[in-house]
Parts: structure tokens; C-alpha cells; sequence
């Protein structure tokens, strides 16, 4: 008989007493998974909460303010003016926006990010892929109000860094304070974010769109909401065949003053119970007596309802000095791990106004405004890099996974072995333009190298002497997006390492747009090559747009051939070719294939060989209309006869993507 998720936590309560003294176990972790639901993107997997709720002044956002970073938004932050906890390490964000504090204790400006640029939330879903995180719930509160405008941009820029970055994201509904909640979510969710599920990283979890309503059953007067409210909105969502995540009071199942009576049928109509723990653990000790209190028995009971369990994991406020460099997030994934649950929650990853955030973080006080008061993540005495808890993270990932043993150990250190990173990256070698459309261009490069690592590349659009950041990945491509057509734009790119640094720029390349629409001939005065001419009839004479002038092969020797360099791989869907229109030039008939490639001289088939009629009563012209292919940067035609002499001949060779 198989186990059951009954039998399977009877079985982890049984041999936790181990675990509970400090013993090392290492073969329960990832069992949960198994014993649950499948796999899916939450079941099995860490999800953080994402905020993106952080903008200022000039940053092009809707709420045009200092939005989460101060007290009063119409100013700038400063000791007197603030909303935060702890201040970012700002090394890896190409935008920042001047504050009001003093110098950084190194010197630097002291300047923050805004959520609103693409860049940075770009390096956040960056930091996630670097570092093992499956899963991003953004947090989307009452979008009826001032807020919604940006909140919908974010939206679309969690949505657009997802797809770049290969992480998967979903919705998650804040409705504290919302009053008019019960019919406003159903159509917020109608009206805009069931769009989002069409994105090929939208989380799924049992073949569903995973949505998640945070706030049902608090005893306070921000969550004012009736049992039947709350029932009504769990179904409606799953009757439009969502998978529910409720955000629930740690309390849900235990009652207490955090929890309202009677809602026992709210909690159990979920797919996945979430309790939430921010505020009421503040040290390892307390995670063990949340794991009695609470932990094993919310197991037990998700269990005999077939729901999924996904308590929450905190890493600590900086400055209430909660982290002790690291152990106390680590029991709590310890604890988390040695009662099956089905997934992990994480909160959270950007929340710098409340302390509790993993994000990169400033690791001494020479990265904290001097004056400011802020702590850094060296406060307890122990070296912190900024990444630490982004790499505890995906430790604790990889025990929930069983890919580490269950251990109360943490398995990395603060500070990575061999002390800090000082070396840059290399520069990225061989930067190129593969592909291009009308509004993209997309670049390769050669990889860079690293004493400890490549961690990512950022492609820059380089203005002047300076470069704007378009995009960030861990490959070795980019598709740039958005571009006027016909126009040319520069770019480089730069290599990073997880220490923050950045190498010296690749090589700068021109990359130029199509020109909107099927009217651009893209041969058009580009270099050619052939197998050889006669006299002066050259190949650059097929592409110089003077119809009298003409490209001619050697005499009687076929096959001959013709070849045009397009600058960049393109999609070739047509190919125009002419003799001069002179009655002189009799009808004849020409045996064309057509070959294409990446790469000068290494050409796969477009088009099989055909015989193509040019008769100067039809101007003499021959169109060839290729299948849908790959995009190709040469294009090369092979002629194999000709009725009208004994050489290949062609006066324009037209190729165009549409």
C-alpha cells in the first residue's frame, strides 16, 4: 500500500525527538513532496513575497513619490524622513535616485532604487534564478485606489523579469483594509490579472493558475470580513479553476486572540494553508515552540483534509538584531523540513521598510548612510555578505528539495570560504547582433570568466558616454525589445560576479532595425561573395540597385553561386531577383536553390532547387517565396542552369523578411 499524507506525518512526528535535541537527520527532507500533492510550482518548491512597492520621485511611476521609502512621500528620505529598516546594497542597479542622507561610511552617494524601472526588478528575478528560488508571489493590495495605476505596472514588469529570467510568479491578494474586497478582487482579477496566467511563467500548481488571498480570519479591523464572504470569494475563484493559497493567522487552527472564531470552513476550503509568523517568532527558540505549538499539528490537519501546507519562514529584522547571522532563518527551515511540509514561504524578499527582506543588503557600515542609524548585517560581530541570505535561501531550498540531509546546521557560511571577492570579472568577448527585426535586436557574446565566478551579464544601450541598462541574464543572449524601426543603436556588455562586481565593457557593436513592414530589402548594398565572375561583372553588382548592371558567373562551369552577408540573422520569407529590362536580354529560364546560415560559409537548405521563368514582357523578374525557417545572416543562392547562357546571371538580388 502506498503513504499516505496521514501515515507519512504520523511517521515525522514519530522521529522528530532527534531532531528536536540538535541530532542531524538526512533522510526526511523532499519526502513531503511525494506524500502531498505533485510537484508543481509551490508544491515542493520556496516561494518569496515580492512587494515592488518601492518608487521615487522622477522614477516615471504613477504615485510620483518616495512610495514605502519615507513617511511623508513628498520628500526626500532622511534620518528624519524615513520608512525603512536597513538600507540596500546598491552596487548591482544601473538607475538610483539621490536622497537626503549623508555619504554612504565609504563615500558614495547615499541612493536608493525605484521598483518602477525595469531594471530593477529585472535584478531581483535575477538574484532568484542566481540563487535557487522557484517561486514569486507579488503582492497586489486594494488596486481600486491611488495605488492601482502603479500597482498594475508592476504587474506587468514581475510578469516581463519572470519570463526573462525563468522564474515562476503569481498573484497574491492583500485585502487588509479593502473594503469593497468581495466584488472588487473578482473583477481586478477579470478585468486584469487573468491576462497574466497566459505567460508561460505563471506558477501552476495541479494543472491550475495559482492565486493567493492573504488576509481571511485576522481579528482586526482591517479584515472585517464574514465567514460567507470569504467562502463566496474561495469559490468563485475556484470555479474560474484557480488553485487557492490562503494567507491565514498562525492561529488558524489552534484558535487565540490573532484569530476569529467560526472560520474552521474558510480555512478548509483552500487548496494550500499559508500561516503567516511575522511578528511572533524573534529567535530559535521561539521557532521551536512555534514547530510544537503549531507546525505539526497545521501538518496533521492540512493532511487528513488533503490540503497543502506552506508555513512561513522569516529571516529576522535587522534592526531588532533577530538574525544572529543566519541561525535563526535556519531553524526555522529546519523545523519546516522536519515536519513534510508540502512548500516553503518566504517573507520577504524586498520588504527593506520592515527589516525582514533577503535581498541584498548592506553588509557593513561602509555601505550605511553615515549618521543614518541603520545596522548593518554585521551588527551581532560576525562578517555577513550581502548575498547571505539569499544563499541560505536557496540552502534551505535544497533541504526542502532533499537534495542536502536535514541537518540544524547551517551549511554556509556568512561570508563565502576564501574571505571577500575583489576581482572583477573579464570583459565579454566577441559581442554580435545574431537576429533583427523591425523593433529587436538580438545580441550574443562570448562568455567572461571569474576567480569565483560568473554570476550574469547586463546589456547596455550605450548613449554618449554612457550606457542604460536594457536587460540582465544568466546566458550568454538578449533580445532587446521596444526599438524604433530603421534606426541604430549601440551596445556592450558587462559581466558580474556574486560579490558585486563588474568587469570592463565587451566590444561596442551597431545594430540597426528593420525598417517596419515587407518594403525593406535587406541586400540592399551589403557585402557579397561568389564562386566567381566574368570580366567585370561582379556580385556587388546584383546589390547596388542600378538595374542595368548585373552579376556574371564564369562561363560553363555550374553549379555557381551568389552570396549575400545581411548583417545580422533575420527572418527570410521572400527573395526578389531580376535581369536588366532591355528587350536585348531574351526570355530564359534559371535552375535557383537557395541556402542560408548563421555563419559565412556554412549554409543549410531554404529552398530546393526549381527552375524560375524571367521574361523581359514580366520584367524580368523571378520572386521565390521561402517556407518559415530559422533565421539566417547569409543567404545564398546556387544556380545550376541557365537556358539563356552558360552562366548564372542576376541583375538584382532582393531579399526581404515578409
Amino acid at each position: 500500500m502506498g503513504v499516505t499524507r496521514r501515515t507519512f506525518v504520523q511517521a515525522v512526528i514519530a522521529v522528530t525527538a532527534v531532531g528536536a535535541a540538535g541530532g542531524t537527520q538526512t533522510a526526511l527532507a523532499g519526502a513531503a513532496v511525494a506524500a502531498g500533492s505533485p510537484p508543481g510550482d509551490v508544491v515542493g518548491k520556496v516561494t518569496v513575497g515580492y512587494q515592488g512597492w518601492f518608487a521615487c520621485t522622477g522614477d516615471g511611476a504613477p504615485i510620483n513619490g518616495w512610495w514605502h521609502w519615507t513617511q511623508d512621500w513628498g520628500r526626500p528620505p532622511s534620518p528624519s524622513n524615513t520608512g525603512t529598516k536597513c538600507w540596500p546594497d546598491m552596487r548591482e542597479y544601473t538607475h538610483s535616485y539621490p536622497t537626503a542622507y549623508e555619504n554612504l561610511g565609504n563615500g558614495q552617494p547615499a541612493a536608493l532604487f525605484s521598483s518602477y524601472d525595469q531594471q530593477t526588478v529585472d535584478t531581483h528575478f535575477l538574484w532568484m534564478r542566481q540563487y535557487g528560488i522557484d517561486t514569486a508571489a507579488l503582492q497586489r493590495f486594494n488596486p481600486t485606489g491611488g495605488e492601482g495605476p502603479t500597482r498594475d505596472a508592476m504587474a506587468v514588469k514581475v510578469r516581463s523579469a519572470a519570463e526573462s529570467h525563468d522564474v515562476k510568479f503569481y498573484v497574491m491578494y492583500d485585502v487588509t483594509g479593502w473594503t469593497g474586497m468581495q466584488s472588487e478582487i473578482k473583477a481586478d482579477w477579470t478585468n486584469k490579472m487573468r491576462a497574466h496566467t497566459a505567460s508561460s511563467q505563471y506558477a501552476t500548481q495541479n494543472g491550475l493558475p495559482v492565486v493567493c488571498i492573504w488576509g481571511f480570519g485576522f481579528n482586526d479591523d482591517n479584515h472585517p470580513f464574514s465567514t460567507n464572504a470569504c467562502l463566496d470569494v474561495i469559490n468563485w475563484f475556484k470555479e474560474q479553476g484557480c488553485y487557492v493559497i490562503g494567507g491565514v493567522p498562525r492561529e488558524w487552527r489552534t484558535g487565540g486572540a490573532g484569530t476569529r472564531t467560526g472560520y474552521t470552513d474558510v480555512y478548509h476550503a483552500f487548496h494550500m494553508i499559508s500561516p503567516w509568523m511575522v511578528g511572533a517568532i524573534g529567535n530559535a527558540g521561539d521557532s521551536d515552540n512555534a514547530y510544537s505549538t503549531y507546525t505539526v499539528g497545521d501538518e496533521a490537519d492540512c493532511a487528513a483534509h488533503s490540503i497543502d501546507y506552506q508555513p512561513c519562514v522569516l529571516p529576522g529584522d535587522v534592526s531588532g538584531r533577530q538574525r544572529a547571522h543566519g541561525d535563526f532563518m535556519w531553524r526555522q527551515f529546519y523545523n519546516m523540513c522536519r515536519a513534510g511540509v508540502q512548500g516553503i514561504y518566504i517573507s520577504m524578499f524586498d520588504e527593506y521598510n520592515e527589516g525582514n527582506q533577503i535581498a541584498k543588503t548592506a553588509e557593513t557600515q561602509a555601505w550605511v548612510p553615515t549618521g543614518s542609524g541603520f545596522l548593518a548585517l554585521d551588527e551581532d560581530g560576525t562578517a555577513c555578505s550581502s548575498d547571505y541570505y539569499l544563499r541560505l535561501t536557496g540552502d534551505g531550498g535544497r533541504m526542502l528539495k532533499g537534495e542536502i540531509g536535514l541537518t540544524p546546521a547551517r551549511p554556509t557560511p556568512p561570508t563565502p570560504p576564501g574571505g571577500a571577492d575583489t576581482t572583477a570579472p573579464t570583459a565579454p568577448a566577441r559581442l554580435r547582433v545574431t537576429e533583427r527585426t523591425s523593433d529587436s535586436v538580438t545580441l550574443t557574446w562570448d562568455a567572461a570568466t571569474d576567480n569565483v565566478g560568473v554570476t550574469g551579464y547586463r546589456v547596455l544601450r550605450v548613449d554618449g558616454q554612457s550606457g542604460t541598462q536594457v536587460g540582465a541574464v544568466t546566458g550568454r543572449s538578449f533580445t532587446v525589445t521596444g526599438l524604433a524601426p530603421a534606426t541604430d543603436y549601440v551596445f556592450h556588455v558587462v559581466a558580474l560576479d556574486a560579490a558585486g562586481g563588474v568587469s570592463l565593457p565587451s566590444n561596442q557593436v551597431t545594430a540597426t532595425t528593420g525598417t517596419a513592414g515587407s518594403t525593406t530589402d535587406l541586400a540592399l548594398r551589403r557585402p557579397t561573395a561568389e564562386s566567381g565572375h566574368t570580366q567585370g561583372y561582379g556580385s556587388g553588382n546584383a546589390v547596388d540597385d542600378d538595374p542595368n548592371s548585373y552579376w556574371e558567373s564564369a562561363n560553363s562551369s555550374f553549379p555557381q553561386w551568389i552570396q549575400v552577408d545581411l548583417g545580422a540573422a533575420t527572418t527570410v520569407r521572400r527573395i526578389v531577383l531580376t535581369l536588366p529590362p532591355s528587350s536585348a536580354w531574351g526570355a530564359r529560364t534559371q535552375t535557383v536553390s537557395v541556402q542560408g546560415g548563421i555563419d559565412n560559409g556554412v549554409s543549410g537548405q531554404l529552398l530546393a532547387a526549381a527552375d524560375h521563368r524571367f521574361d523581359p514582357a514580366n520584367g524580368n523578374t523571378a520572386t521565390l517565396t521561402l517556407p518559415a525557417t530559422s533565421p539566417v545572416r547569409y543567404v545564398r543562392l546556387t544556380v545550376t542552369a541557365n537556358t539563356g547562357w552558360p552562366a548564372a546571371q542576376i541583375s538584382g538580388l532582393r531579399v526581404y523578411a515578409a
